[in-house]
This record gives C-alpha cells, sequence and structure tokens, in this order.
C-alpha cells in the first residue's frame, strides 16, 4: 500500500520471495535458454572453430574428420623486444607546432608533425611488426591430428560439433561405419594445461598419428614419449641472436583402455586404442619462469589428476565465475538450428532473443577465457590469433579498442578480471613517464594510440592516428571505475599514483589558446576522423578535440573525488580544479549536433566508425538525458548524423550510446547489425564484418572488441548506475517483452535482479556485496511496494522518483511491484 509518499518493501527469503511474486503476478518463470551452439559439418575456416582458453592457453579445434587442426595459442607469445623510441626532436618542433595551430595554418603543423613528432624507429611497422621491434602477438602453432578408421569408405553420419558456454567445454561426435566418436576438449582451468578426449564405442577402434608445427621459429622432436615444439621469437633487432620470447609446447598421450603409442621423429602415432587422453602444456619465458620446466611440471600435476578429476575441477572453477549472472530473454526454437543458419534466419527475422541472450553470455564467456590474475589483459584478438602477422598486430590499441575490452568486466560481474587490465596500466607508468618528458617536457605520464606488451608509450609513426595523447587518462577511467563498483579503499590507494601521475602530464601539458582563452590539448586529433579546411583539404591535426576535454575533465573529477575520498594532495586538488574550469565545456553547433572538434569544423568523414566526440555520453558521464537533456539531445542527433551501419565494434559502441540515450528499440536494431552473418550463404571463407560462424565479431577481420561492446551493450539496457542511482531496465527493448536477469553489477558496490513481464518490472532485488547507501529509481508503472528490513517493516520516502536505502554488507532487499 502506498502511505505518504513512502514506499513499504518487504525483505523476505529468496526462495520465499519468487514464490510468493510468481503467485501474486501470475507469471511463471520463463524456459531457460540453452548455453550451447553448435554446427553439424566441421570448420570450413578459422571463424567456425571453436574459442577455448582459460586466461593463458586458448585452443581451437576445427572438428576435422579425417584431419583435425588446433590451432594452439599462449597470451604472452608476442615477438618483438622493449625498445628506445625516444625521439628529442619532438619537444623541439612543439612550440612551432602549436604556433601554427594558433595562427590557423592547421596544414604545416601536421606536415611538421609527420616530420618530427613521431617515435624513434618504426613504431609499430604499420601494423606489421611481427619481425620489428615493436612485435606482434603470434598463435603458438598448429596442433594436428591425422586419423585413420577402421572403415575407410564408410560415410560420415549425425555429425555434431558444439560449444558449451555453460561448462567451457567444446565435443564433436559422428558416427563413421559402425563406430560412434566422441572428442571433448577443453582449456583446464584447474590444471592449466589442454586436455582433448577421444574416445569410440567400440574397442580398438581409435587411430591417428599426432603433430605441430608453425609457419617459422620452431623445431619438433620426441623427447621421453612426448612430442615437444621450441623455439625463440624475433625480437626484430638481431633474427641471429633471437632475444625474443622463447616458447616450448609439449604433448603427453596416455591410453587409459590400452592401445600402442608409436613414437617418431616428430609425431606420435596411436594404434588399435578405444580412448585416448592428449595433454597439451604450452609456456613462454615471458613472465620469468623457465618454459621447459614449466610444461613439464604442468604434465606431471595434470597426469597425476587424472581425467575425470581435472575436467571436474575445470568446471567447478570454471563456474564460480560464469554462474554469476543469468540472463533469460524467453526460450527460440531456433535454438535447434546450427549458429551459421540461425544467424541468417536472424538477419531476416528478428524474433529470436534468446540469441541475445546466447550473445550476452559468450561475452562474458570470452573474457571470463582471455584473462586472468596475475596475467595479460585480453588484446585485440582477446587470446585467439591463428597467424604469425595478427592483424594490427594483435596489440593494444588504447584509444577506444582495448578499454572496450574491458567494458563487461564490472557490471557482468568479473571484477577481477579487470586487475590484469589495470595492473598492465600501472606497468605503462614509467615508461609513460620519460615519454612525457622527452616530447613534451612534462610531469607525469602520457601515453598514446598504441600498446604492446614491451611498455611501448610513444607517439605511433603516423600522426594522422597516433598523436592522440589522452590514452591514459581514458585508462584511468576504468581504474577508478573497479573502485566505483567495489568500493575498495585499499585499492584506491594503490592505483591513486597513476591517476595523480596522468592528470599532473595534462597539468603540465595543457596550453591557453589565445584565439578563445581556453586551455587545449595540442597539438592532438579527435580519433581517428579528420575535418576540412576552407580550401577543402582533409587534416587530423588540431588544438584541442571535444573527445580530449571530456576524458580530461573526467580524469581530473575523478582524481579530485578520488583525493577526497583518501584525505590527500588538497593543494593539487585546487590546481585541478582550477585547470577544469578552464577547459572548453562539451558544445552544441548550429546544426543542432555536439561539435567534434573545439571549432565548427565538417567532418571529411561523416559516417566515421569513430564518434568520439560522445565519449562524455558512453562510456563517459557528461552527457546525461536527465541531469543535461540538451546534450542529450544533440547526442542523439549526430548518432542520426553518423549513421548504424559501420565496422563491429563502432557499432557495439552505439548500442552503448542508445541504450544510455534510454532508445532501446535503436539499440536493439544496432544489435540486430552487429549479429548480421559475416559469412555470405554457400561461402567457403570469411568474407566481410559482422557476425562469424564461431560468434566472432568482425571488423573485419576478427576484433574481439565488438563481443565485449555487444556484451556491455545489452547489460547497459537492462540496467544502469552512472547518475548515482539504480535504473531498471531502461531501454528495454520492445523484442524482449519478458524476461529475467540476476546477478549483473551496480556502483556502489551491489548486485540486482529483476524480473519483468509485458515490458514492466513485476520484481527486483538487490544485494549489497559491501555496506553503503543505495538508490534506486522506481519505475513509473510502481504503486505499491514493502519492504521489511532487519525483521521490521519501516518506511523509506520518495524523493525524485528514487527511494534510498542503508544496507549492511549481504543484506538483501526484494522489491514488488
Amino acid at each position: 500500500m502506498k502511505k505518504n509518499n513512502c514506499l513499504f518493501i518487504q525483505a523476505v527469503q529468496p526462495v520465499f520471495i519468487t514464490l510468493f511474486v510468481t503467485f501474486l503476478i501470475g507469471c511463471t518463470p520463463l524456459e531457460k535458454p540453452s548455453m550451447t551452439y553448435f554446427f553439424t559439418q566441421p570448420a570450413r575456416f578459422w571463424e567456425e572453430s571453436f574459442p577455448l582458453g582459460n586466461g593463458r592457453l586458448g585452443m581451437m579445434p576445427d572438428g576435422g574428420v579425417d584431419r583435425e587442426d588446433i590451432v594452439l595459442n599462449e597470451i604472452s607469445m608476442w615477438s618483438g623486444s622493449k625498445q628506445n623510441t625516444d625521439n628529442p626532436a619532438a619537444y623541439q618542433s612543439l612550440a612551432r607546432i602549436r604556433q601554427l595551430l594558433f595562427e590557423g595554418k592547421n596544414e604545416e603543423a601536421e606536415q611538421l608533425m609527420y616530420q618530427t613528432f613521431v617515435c624513434k624507429g618504426s613504431g609499430s611497422n604499420l601494423g606489421d611488426g611481427a619481425h620489428a621491434p615493436y612485435g606482434s602477438y603470434q598463435l603458438l602453432g598448429h596442433l594436428q591430428l591425422d586419423y585413420v578408421y577402421p572403415d575407410t569408405s564408410a560415410d560420415v553420419e549425425a555429425y555434431h560439433r558444439e560449444l558449451n558456454l555453460a561448462d567451457a567445454l567444446s565435443t564433436v561426435s559422428f558416427k563413421k561405419g559402425e563406430v560412434h566418436y566422441k572428442r571433448e576438449a577443453f582449456t583446464s582451468f584447474s590444471g592449466d594445461v589442454g586436455v582433448i578426449c577421444l574416445q569410440a564405442d567400440k574397442e580398438k577402434s581409435i587411430h591417428f598419428t599426432l603433430g605441430m608445427n608453425r609457419p617459422e621459429y620452431y623445431q619438433v622432436e620426441t623427447v621421453d614419449g612426448d612430442l615437444v615444439m621450441k623455439g625463440r621469437l624475433s625480437d626484430g633487432v638481431d633474427t641471429v641472436a633471437m632475444k625474443g620470447v622463447a616458447y616450448q609446447a609439449r604433448i603427453r598421450i596416455l591410453l587409459p583402455q590400452g592401445g600402442v603409442l608409436i613414437p617418431g621423429d616428430s609425431t606420435l602415432t596411436v594404434k588399435d586404442a578405444s580412448e585416448a587422453i592428449v595433454w597439451v602444456s604450452m609456456a613462454t619465458d615471458y613472465f620469468g619462469k623457465d618454459e621447459a620446466e614449466e610444461v613439464v611440471s604442468l604434465l606431471h600435476q595434470a597426469e597425476q589428476k587424472g581425467y575425470a578429476r581435472i575436467k571436474e575441477e575445470h568446471i567447478r572453477m570454471y563456474r564460480t565465475l560464469f554462474d554469476r549472472v543469468d540472463l533469460n530473454l524467453g526460450y527460440s526454437e531456433r535454438e535447434k538450428l546450427p549458429m551459421d543458419e540461425r544467424l541468417r534466419v536472424f538477419e531476416k527475422d528478428k524474433n529470436d532473443p534468446s540469441l541475445a541472450a546466447l550473445y550476452f553470455q559468450f561475452g562474458r564467456y570470452l573474457l571470463i577465457s582471455s584473462t586472468r590474475p596475475g596475467l595479460l589483459p585480453p588484446n585485440l584478438q582477446g587470446l585467439w590469433a591463428h597467424t604469425i602477422r595478427t592483424p594490427w598486430n594483435g596489440d593494444y590499441h588504447l584509444n577506444i579498442n582495448l578499454q572496450m575490452n574491458l567494458w563487461p568486466a564490472e557490471v557482468a560481474n568479473l571484477s577481477e578480471l579487470h586487475l590484469p587490465f589495470i595492473e598492465w596500466t600501472k606497468q605503462q607508468v614509467p615508461s609513460g613517464q620519460r615519454t612525457a618528458k622527452v616530447f613534451y617536457n612534462a610531469r607525469g605520464w602520457v601515453t598514446h594510440i598504441l600498446g604492446n606488451v614491451w611498455e611501448f608509450t610513444a607517439p605511433g609513426e603516423h600522426p594522422s592516428w597516433g598523436a592522440t595523447n589522452t590514452s591514459a587518462a581514458w585508462l584511468c577511467q576504468h581504474l577508478y571505475t573497479h573502485y566505483q563498483y567495489t568500493m575498495d579503499k585499499s585499492y584506491l590507494q594503490d592505483v591513486y599514483p597513476v591517476m595523480k601521475e596522468a592528470a599532473l602530464f595534462f597539468v603540465d601539458m595543457l596550453v591557453e589558446d589565445p584565439r578563445n582563452g581556453y586551455l587545449v590539448t595540442a597539438p592532438t586529433t579527435s580519433p581517428e576522423n579528420a575535418y576540412r579546411l576552407p580550401d577543402g583539404k582533409a587534416v587530423h591535426i588540431c588544438a584541442g578535440s571535444t573527445m580530449d576535454n571530456q576524458i580530461v575533465r573526467e580524469l581530473f573529477t575523478h582524481t579530485l573525488e578520488a583525493a577526497t575520498i583518501l584525505g590527500v594532495d588538497s593543494a593539487f586538488a585546487a590546481v585541478l580544479e582550477d585547470k577544469r574550469a578552464r577547459l572548453m565545456p562539451t558544445t552544441i553547433g548550429e546544426d543542432g549536433r555536439i561539435l567534434e572538434w573545439l571549432e565548427p569544423y565538417e567532418e571529411a568523414e561523416p559516417t566515421h566508425r569513430h564518434v568520439s566526440h560522445l565519449y562524455g555520453l558512453y562510456p563517459g558521464n557528461e552527457i546525461s538525458v536527465e541531469l543535461t537533456p540538451s546534450l542529450a539531445e544533440a547526442a542523439r542527433k549526430s548518432l542520426e548524423a553518423r549513421g548504424d551501419k559501420s565496422t563491429g565494434w563502432s557499432m557495439a559502441w552505439k548500442i552503448n550510446f542508445w541504450a544510455r540515450l534510454r532508445d532501446g528499440d535503436h539499440a536493439f536494431k544496432l544489435l540486430s547489425d552487429l549479429l548480421r552473418p559475416g559469412v555470405d550463404e554457400g561461402a567457403d571463407r570469411m568474407n566481410k564484418g559482422g557476425t562469424y560462424p564461431n560468434l566472432f565479431c568482425g571488423h573485419p577481420p576478427f576484433q574481439i572488441d565488438g563481443n565485449f561492446g555487444g556484451c556491455a551493450g545489452i547489460a547497459e539496457m537492462l540496467v544502469q548506475s552512472q547518475a548515482g542511482c539504480i535504473e531498471f531496465l531502461p531501454a528495454l527493448p520492445s523484442q524482449w517483452p519478458s524476461g529475467s536477469f540476476k546477478g549483473l553489477k551496480v556502483r556502489g558496490g551491489g548486485e540486482v535482479a529483476v524480473r519483468w513481464k509485458e515490458g514492466q518490472v513485476r520484481e527486483a532485488s538487490l544485494k549489497a556485496v559491501v555496506p553503503g547507501t543505495f538508490r534506486v529509481k522506481l519505475p513509473t508503472n510502481v504503486s505499491d511496494l514493502t519492504v521489511k528490513k532487519k525483521g521490521k517493516v519501516v518506511s523509506l520516502p520518495v524523493v525524485d522518483g528514487a527511494i534510498k536505502v542503508d544496507m549492511e554488507e549481504g543484506e538483501e532487499l526484494f522489491l514488488l511491484f
């Protein structure tokens, strides 16, 4: 009942509340969607094979019948090495570049940038760093199994290849002749080895030869009955001495039910087996361990435990992460279709809600599989690569791509998987301090667009994209976001110096533009778009950009808040407040759109994939439907002008934009565009962007940020908390009329669950992971609520359409609407 503008919410036990609410509102739980997808044929190309990973090791089996190729990956399999990128000529030209920009001679400034304001050396080698000092993430190699069958002439029947996201297992099954075969593969979360189990339902029916190779820098031999591949990658400097990363892969085969193992010079052959267990151990020396000792030790530990125990422990450890979140948008009959066919049908008919739920959980699966504490963050391809020359070096692009990889980490309840990113950011500081001094004569630390495992922080070799210098500030947003979700002051104390040093760089680097009196970043760009000068020429370099101002303003704000929380640096805080006040505010142009640059330039490419000037809408929070409606409307017009069609990660970004604008149907439209088939029907290779048959996102080619951005976008449609208030279903599309979720996280240290029907919230819960005060925005259709807190019924006043609740750690509230 409603009394005196107060809502009454009753907190009861979880099981009781579910039954009670079901009875009250007359809705039964939706049929649970499947967490698997499948194919009815082997993979024809890499983008049809299944990704398996445990954060360090990756395998991608293609499920071939006569020959199976399994691509092997290890997260630190990087060529290259640390290099000297200092270019003293850059700072010597800095004053002149700024002068030219302030005089309106932008083209001359850009030409001088190209000549002087670049890194020493070849930089990323224009994305071909495999044999350059910059390096490239690479496949570790190919594991190939050539099978021989008792009845070689028999056809293959009932072929089924499946990836189970709930257990992180891939399986292949088929019948050939009178024998049923089954293969199971996973990368063990408990044993840190790859595992392949081959089974047949008739004795002595398994026969195969196993080998390994890679395109370069390897040798293969058998050692004590194991197959070993080893080598050392190029450091890009001395290909004779080979001072790059050393790696090793070691394969051991066990035959629990008999059979013969025959070691060859560079192969292992199995005959007359009923079951074979293939252990795959991989390591490099990147983390300071002896790779040869490591692979042997891991194999020994796995062999001691045995297959059954390793599998059971793997599933249990994996599920501690995966099972935290459940999303149910309803069952779909299309779950019975192979994924390639399902994507083609969805392109024509969008009535497949469980596909969106599967895609969301696939994003979580990829994050769980491609990083873990103590290791590296997911790169442009996560963990999985199948070439030496991985596209864009498979590196860490820092003008959105690496950051997008971690967008789901907090809201999707995988906070600890943010830590490798955070630790990697901290490791860039010493190099970034040197870059700040050499290139800008500034204090603090800076990094630009390029990042790798060798602490590359200098401007890239091509100023049109390499000159943007706000990447460290953007990285620091993630440092503070992790605090906002965990409220861990000890952690904040640890990362605060990184944030402070990033802010200090801009305290020194910002200069006053004499034309308008604002402080600007100069030189810079608006990644990665160009603008036209009055003579029609396209130029990238500018004095200040809207994105820079939004990011720097956010960095100063977060650093100020952190200093206040920690009770430190009051004098420095005053400096930041002064600098922040002198930044140009986000501005609406005469056409009603948000200016991308600080002057009303014409975009050289109006539909450019980067939408940099809307950073303040997402992932930032400067633009808000509730607090800055005019800016929100200008952002809407900017998005409409930019258009929906784009590359994969750009469409994923736009899902989040439209969700922040509370337009669920438009967000769903972008999600549908993201899921368009990346391979034409009947084609035998990947040939365009969209989503590939194995659900990898195409840029094109494959780039994993679109998967992570799409996952985050779906969560953003379901719950938001960036404005200091928890809002349920802020951008629910009409295609998801009923559903439920549980386990999504909100800022302030809470977990939420919601069930809705006919587009309206019917029940919700909030759990305090840490003690705190939470504000919950009430749905517009709400009339009555009750709560029982600590055994007592209490009233909660409604202020500005929201209630405020003080909660203790572990306490839960259940809201009935």
